[in-house]
């Protein structure tokens, strides 16, 4: 006998898996079948002898409404061998499984928890991003910086804006991992948790057992929940449950003041909700100097959002439908009360349930799997990547660490990331974006440096679009004159900033970014400005900054 789940495109409710379901009815060799319209699958058990994979997935696209684009997972006897095993289905995994059908390299990817597609598809980069994107849209409804333009306002469908929310997540999961992998040669998908038995087997789900030369390990992170009494007596969101809420919250209490908790404060800010962001560090953005946090609470706050820093937090509470958070703030004892609250204080490695210490993994302090340059671990045969590793953790380096790892595994290229120009970008509004090294790095690094910051008053393009908020830094080694660093606080400053990145890596002087040609009335052009401060003072110039 044979088992097999086969991912199903085209099925919009329970009536439509009962219709595949009919299909089979009777029909010779089908020992067993499950058809799900949530799981968007069909399960079969079937004889070899009598019927064919093939011919159950012919008899499924055969109707013209229904069409099989993927397959989960085959199993008998003899197939538990294979050459890659990747645990995860996220970014990492799926640039892996990729580069691994490029080498033909017989691959199982196992899956649990989130989706097919991982965090940024499912529950991070895209959902923000079309809130950040809804809210910013209703804000401009609203508000004009100029004074002869006088906006009519907004109406706002929540649920509806949710609803394309989920379509579209939807439609970029099967566009951009399912239908990639659909016709791979060599890929086998099978959802379930697995853990590690020894180094070179792992058991799903605790049945089948699989084993594999080589291991992936990119099973990403999930919400860090802070201990904190009361907390784990409340309905908490966090962003997997949040994105999926069609009721919009009149009020809501959030956690933490990093990126992401700030992405999100400000989005469902400007959709009318009340945002009321608890932060236990001195600034948001802690990991950034003050100025970058000091410049980016300005705008926020003075677009009506409610920021408290600085708080040690007593206990949480719910009382009379009300979310309570009780802290203390500057020796003050304060109560925060909304109708919702989103923990937004981080996220941790998921490696719990691969049981690690059956084959003695190295972590780091923070549970992170430690790996080099190179994405090896400390087991010759074992690989990570993604947010699972002590790597940064965005999308595009897991995409990029997860294909790496496959190439120095079975191709022995030696190849290694080189993350000091790294850019990264907050999409709140401002934006924040940087690269490189901030001056206080630079300092603890013993390098030699100059800061060199304009304010965004100065730049052309921000006066006559009457929006100037924010400033642009650079900092340069003193020595060699070339650019270290980069950090930007300016609308749609992210844009900026893969320049900055580019010249970084390839050793670009700040007296070439000064002397470079940039078109007029361009916020690129504040590079130049921010470049040629660093020997004159940028208000003496003409308007060409000549």
């Amino acid at each position: 006998m044979k088992f097999i789940e086969l991912e199903t495109k085209g099925m919009t409710c329970d009536h439509c898996a009962t219709g595949i379901s009919k299909i089979f009815e009777g029909k010779e060799g089908i020992i067993s079948k499950h058809i799900s319209y949530p799981d968007k699958s069909g399960k079969f058990e079937f004889d070899p002898e009598k019927i064919s994979k093939d011919e159950i997935v012919d008899l499924i696209n055969s109707t013209g409404h229904y069409k099989v684009v993927g397959e989960f997972s085959e199993k008998n006897g003899d197939s538990n061998q294979f050459d890659l095993l990747i645990i995860g289905g996220g970014s990492a995994a799926f640039s892996a499984a990729i580069k691994a059908e490029s080498l033909g390299l017989n691959t199982l990817m196992v899956n649990g928890g989130l989706d097919f597609g991982g965090t940024c598809v499912n529950v991070g980069c895209v959902p923000s991003k079309i809130l950040i994107r809804a809210g910013e849209t209703a804000y401009h409804a609203t508000h004009s910086n100029f004074s002869g333009i006088k906006p009519k306002g907004v109406e706002i469908d929540f649920t509806q804006i949710i609803k394309d929310k989920k379509k579209l997540v939807a439609t970029l999961k099967e566009k951009k991992y399912m239908d990639v992998v659909s016709d791979f040669q060599y890929l086998t998908l099978l959802k379930g948790w697995a853990e590690f038995k020894d180094k070179n087997t792992i058991i799903v789900d605790g049945k089948a057992e699989y084993k594999a030369k080589k291991f992936l390990i990119a099973t990403g992170a999930s919400s860090n929940i802070p201990d904190i009494k009361g907390l784990k007596n409340v309905d908490y969101l966090t962003n997997i449950s949040l994105f999926d809420l069609e009721t919009q919250p009149e009020s809501m209490i959030i956690l933490g003041g990093g990126y992401i908790a700030l992405e999100i404060a400000q989005a469902y800010h400007r959709l009318g909700t009340e945002v009321i962001l608890l932060q236990r560090s001195s600034h948001v953005l802690s990991n950034q100097s003050p100025d970058i946090a000091q410049e980016l609470t300005l705008h926020l706050t003075n677009g009506g959002m409610k920021i408290n820093t600085g708080l040690e937090f007593i206990e949480i509470e719910e009382k009379n439908g009300k979310i309570n958070v009780i802290a203390r703030q500057n020796n003050e004892r304060k109560t925060f009360v909304a109708d919702k609250i989103l923990v937004s204080t981080g996220t941790k490695p998921n490696t719990e349930k691969l049981k690690l210490e059956n084959i003695g993994l190295d972590l780091t302090p923070s549970g992170h799997i430690k790996v080099n340059d190179k994405m090896e671990t400390n087991l010759n045969n074992i690989f990570a990547a993604g947010d699972v590793v002590n790597t940064p953790s965005y999308v595009y380096t897991a995409a990029l660490e997860g294909k790496l790892a496959i190439e120095n595994a079975f191709v022995n290229m030696n190849k290694n990331i080189d993350y000091s120009s790294l850019p990264w970008v907050v999409f709140t509004d401002p934006q924040v974006s940087g690269t490189g090294i901030d001056e206080h790095q630079a300092k603890e690094q013993n390098i030699p440096f100059e800061v060199s910051k304009i304010e965004l008053k100065d730049v052309p393009r921000a006066l006559a679009a009457n929006d100037t908020r924010g400033f642009i830094k650079l900092i340069r080694n003193t020595e060699t004159d070339n650019l270290i660093g980069a950090r930007i606080v300016a609308p749609e400053g992210g844009e900026l900033i893969q320049q900055l990145s580019m010249a970084i890596k390839y050793g670009i002087t700040v007296k070439d970014l000064a002397e470079n040609l940039y078109p007029y009335l361009t916020l690129g052009e504040g590079i130049k400005l921010a470049a040629i401060t660093f020997g004159k003072d940028v208000s003496k110039l003409s308007c060409c900054a000549s």
